[in-house]
């Protein structure tokens, strides 16, 4: 294990924007938790797809859009806060 120092740029949470030492540009910190799931979302959206349920799967699809939605508008928020460009 390495310890670093990294910049936080918003508040801790389940997707704390960080940047890390020798990065241009910050990250996304997800918790595991947070990661599985998504995972697990992405999954069910997969088995849905494949079961012709194209319903429930835009549903789900819709949800997964929102929360990256708001994932990604918090990062960008905190790259303008710092007066940092998005790689994007």
């Amino acid at each position: 294990m390495e310890r670093v120092e990294a910049e936080l740029l918003t508040a801790a949470g389940n997707d704390a924007v960080v940047r890390l030492p020798g990065r241009a540009f910050p990250g996304i910190l997800i918790q595991g938790d947070t990661l599985s799931v998504l995972r697990d979302d992405v999954a069910e959206l997969v088995a849905l797809c494949a079961a012709g349920d194209l319903e429930e799967a835009t549903y789900v699809a819709g949800l997964l859009q929102s929360d990256l939605t708001a994932k990604l508008q918090r990062y960008t928020a905190a790259l303008e806060a710092h007066g940092i460009r998005t790689p994007f």
